[in-house]
């Protein structure tokens, strides 16, 4: 079935199609039509699944951990100050080894108080233990919520599915949705090795001494690597499945582009454009998607960036007192092979709050990049008033 839908209703229908068992539901704007969408499918019987309505977000992802550790599958959806309430659980369900899925809308964190897109909030919470994935328009919210079920119950790690405030929560566009049947070939039930059961009790969530709890840490540091080969296969059986494969990371024009410009999430699709167009001025320049944040994909980044002569990262977030986010990973990633001749690297950030960004900014990004040899300074910002 095609479909005209919100990228919330994209999240919401990629959640009825794994066949959720638990949702935990609290509001927050750009998030709520996630939560609410599910209500209905809920309500029509469209979905058999137990809808928790709870009274923050801290609870909702509270709600999750028990349902998973229960042996059911769970979701929730949550944006900005919502997530950072829920950070303590965070570290709970990954430290769990709990596969919880959750749509995360990107939004600015206050204060000032604000509802627009900025991608810090999510960037916020790499440390604790979730696989991140970005999404460039509404068909791959859907998809992504799919395929995220099928890497966490592999490797026993929570996951975040991460779009843009209101760029793609509240914009409508054509979103293939895939039969039942389809998906449940790809993603079958969810049967964990270990579970709460009356009928064969465990212990859970105990005191770990500091002789087992680095080791714990190690697994989950394991696993994490292990996703990068995990979420590799559940794209390419994707594709084989439903024609649509997105990667870890997405090449556009790379194979023989001397400059590229690097972004996650809808952005991405305006730096196609820009790359078309400076393509006809005749500059070599490619664009590298950024789709899996965490774990981060190190080994085909130095791959893809090899032999470069410049690279532009373009963030919208930023980490006070450093720079921006996106920007401080690759530079991390790509420092071991300075012997080898490391590309000049540009971090800029523009976007913040919701802030427009239009194609002006981006060619004015370009631009810059290829009229200097080097950075003047670590995080360049684009689009500030004057």
């Amino acid at each position: 079935m095609r479909d005209v839908m919100l990228g919330d209703h994209a999240a919401s229908h990629g959640a009825r199609l794994s066949k959720v068992d638990v949702i935990a539901a609290y509001p927050i704007t750009p998030q709520t039509l996630i939560v609410e969408k599910l209500s209905e499918f809920c309500a029509d019987g469209d979905l058999d699944a137990q809808f928790v309505k709870v009274e923050s977000e801290h609870s909702a992802m509270a709600a999750c951990i028990g349902a998973e550790a229960a042996g059911a599958r769970a979701f929730t959806a949550t944006s900005s100050q919502g997530l950072a309430l829920m950070h303590e659980l965070l570290h709970w369900a990954s430290g769990a080894r709990l596969p919880i899925v959750m749509a995360e809308v990107n939004r600015a964190l206050g204060p000032g108080w604000s509802i627009w897109t900025e991608q810090t909030d999510s960037l916020s919470q790499r440390e604790t233990g979730w696989l991140q994935f970005y999404c460039e328009n509404n068909q791959e919210v859907l998809d992504t919520v799919i395929m995220a079920y099928r890497i966490a119950e592999q490797v026993l790690l929570p996951v975040m599915v991460v779009l843009d405030a209101f760029i793609l929560s509240h914009t409508n566009e054509i979103v293939d949705v895939p039969e039942q049947a389809i998906v449940d070939s790809y993603l079958p039930p969810y049967k964990p090795e270990f579970k709460m059961d009356v009928n064969e009790p465990h212990a859970f969530g105990g005191l770990a001494t500091p002789d087992t709890y680095m080791e714990m840490r190690y697994k989950i540091h394991e696993a994490m690597q292990k996703a990068k080969e995990v979420a590799a296969r559940a794209d390419q059986e994707f594709q084989e499945i439903f024609g649509r494969s997105y990667g870890v990371v997405e090449p556009y024009k790379l194979d023989d582009a001397d400059y590229v410009v690097m972004s996650a999430g809808a952005i991405t699709s305006m730096l196609r454009v820009i790359v078309d167009k400076y393509r006809e001025k005749g500059v070599k320049l490619g664009l590298l998607k950024i789709k899996m944040f965490r774990p981060f994909p190190t080994e085909i980044m130095k791959k893809l960036l090899a032999g470069r002569k410049k690279i532009a990262v373009l963030d919208r977030d930023i980490s006070f007192g450093a720079t921006g986010i996106f920007f401080q990973e690759t530079k991390a990633a790509l420092y071991p092979e300075k012997k080898n001749g490391t590309p000049a690297m540009f971090g800029y950030v523009m976007g913040l709050g919701g802030r427009d960004i239009i194609l002006t900014n981006l060619e004015e990004m370009v631009d810059h990049m290829m009229s200097h040899d080097e950075p003047e300074e670590d995080s360049i910002w684009i689009g500030l008033k004057k």
